[in-house]
């Protein structure tokens, strides 16, 4: 399983919240490079950047952070967060994104979500399934929708996507383990690479996941907030 550490971005600083909520946004570093960077000495090869400025405004923000990144580290960067429009994800790529998730955007424009999949390739796009309540939500978490989470991926596996990152967002920042039911019900009705995101809070967590057969899993506040110490993670790099 990929373990893959995310840094989400506000105003170019490393910041987490909790279930998506901007009024709980906590600060960790003002230098996402100098994160990015720890992360890399100890042995991790993948990265998952948000650009919460970009989810909120519905358009690409926070690209410099994602080009200093990209450029000082050899990180393989999936990139996510406004990415709403061709010249968005032209300016993500060009950058240094390896890949580029979409979520709200599969669920408003799924026409344009699916010509970036034609153009770019299985590869370098993957879905973005963020649910409360097994309720697809979108535009930074600030908006849901009636599409039921396992119909919304099946949908796009049929369509040709591989790779989905899947965040139940009422576990996402509360440190209380992974959504591993939910992750169990995509896994057998599905073929996706699930990429399991929100929740983790141990290694036991990541151990869970490895068995219940996801391909990645992404964490973030457990290794901010001391929980999972990057030696630890060393061990499954």
């Amino acid at each position: 399983m990929r373990i893959i550490p995310a840094i989400d971005i506000i105003d170019g600083k490393c910041v987490r919240l909790s279930k998506g909520d901007y009024s709980t946004q906590k600060t960790y570093n003002e230098n996402p490079l100098e994160v990015a960077k720890q992360f890399e000495d100890s042995g991790i090869e993948f990265l998952h950047l948000v650009d919460l400025d970009g989810a909120k405004s519905k358009h690409i923000v926070n690209y410099k952070v994602l080009e200093t990144i990209a450029t000082n580290t050899n990180l393989k960067i999936d990139f996510g967060g406004g990415l709403k429009s061709d010249e968005d994800v032209a300016i993500a790529f060009e950058s240094g994104a390896s890949q580029i998730t979409g979520g709200s955007i599969a669920v408003s424009n799924p026409t344009l979500f699916l010509k970036w999949l034609e153009r770019f390739g299985k590869e370098r796009v993957i879905l973005g399934a963020d649910c409360n309540n097994r309720k697809i939500a979108t535009h930074g978490w600030l908006k849901s929708s009636e599409l039921d989470v396992i119909e919304f991926i099946n949908d796009f596996e049929a369509k040709g996507i591989q790779s989905v990152i899947c965040t139940d967002i009422s576990k996402d920042g509360m440190l209380q383990g992974a959504s591993n039911e939910l992750y169990k019900e995509i896994i057998a009705n599905s073929t996706v690479h699930l990429i399991a995101s929100g929740g983790v809070s141990s290694m036991k967590d990541l151990e869970d996941l490895i068995e219940i057969g996801c391909e990645g899993a992404i964490l973030g506040k457990a290794i901010y907030e001391g929980n999972i110490t990057l030696k630890e993670l060393e061990k499954l790099c």
